[in-house]
């Protein structure tokens, strides 16, 4: 099953959605504000991606709130703010077949878009 679990309100997720075509090719869509992803889901996530830590993002406005930055975190760590705050997970993460790609930079969208 192809998905991408995004937020609605992010104007990077929205144009990355619509340069690869998501909705016309069918891609199943979870806004991660509205539908919480589950511990089930951010497992296979992490089993596809390789660690916790590569689906964490620094970006999020509550690393620097919280004084993450200057802390050790474990993969528990990474795994347990991610399911708390759905900020702290990279976005768009997209699960193509047995392939993820998570964040925004140039080289993941456009293997993104031919993974499509």
């Amino acid at each position: 099953m192809n998905k991408i679990y995004h937020l609605a309100t992010c104007d990077t997720c929205r144009k990355i959605l619509k340069e690869v075509q998501a909705v016309e090719k069918g891609v199943k869509l979870q806004d991660i504000k509205t539908e919480k992803i589950t511990p089930a889901q951010l497992d296979e996530m992490k089993k596809m991606a390789g660690s916790y830590e590569a689906l964490f993002s620094r970006r999020s406005l509550q690393y620097k709130a919280r004084g993450l930055a200057g802390k050790e975190l474990t993969e528990a760590d990474y795994r347990d703010l991610i399911l708390e705050e759905y900020t702290f997970l990279k976005r768009p993460v997209a699960i193509i077949g047995k392939q993820i790609f998570a964040g925004n930079d140039k080289k993941t969208v456009e293997a993104l878009k031919n993974a499509l």
